[in-house]
């Protein structure tokens, strides 16, 4: 039982993406590669969302639902500029993205191994 409570704790508190990215949730400290790099609460979210999953591709409509919920009324579009925002923070050549990539006509991942 102890040690199903302490992996719940571990799980939710510090998250890592590959080598590369390691995200404190509690403390909402982003570092890449390691540097801290300052997100705003919703890139943050964002990020955090699908570092959860890393691999798996996201719709904006479901990035849009996780950070802002079902019944906020907003543009899906949003989410490219909060995209690229976050790309210029955490990424080393922002035009040719590593960890943040785009799958065309489907939304974003978050790599855990970058190529």
């Amino acid at each position: 039982m102890l040690r199903r409570v302490e992996a719940a704790r571990s799980g939710d508190s510090l998250i890592r993406v590959g080598d590369a990215i390691t995200l404190d949730v509690p403390r909402m400290e982003t570092v890449v590669d390691g540097r801290r790099v300052e997100l705003t609460a919703t890139e943050f979210q964002l990020l955090v969302h699908m570092a959860r999953q890393p691999g798996r591709v996201f719709t904006r409509a479901q990035l849009l639902d996780a950070v802002h919920g079902v019944a906020v009324e907003s543009y899906e579009r949003a989410i490219d500029a909060h995209v690229k925002n976050i790309r210029r923070k955490i990424e080393p050549d922002p035009r040719a993205p590593r960890h943040l990539q785009t799958v065309f006509g489907v939304g974003y991942r978050l790599v855990e191994a970058p190529s």
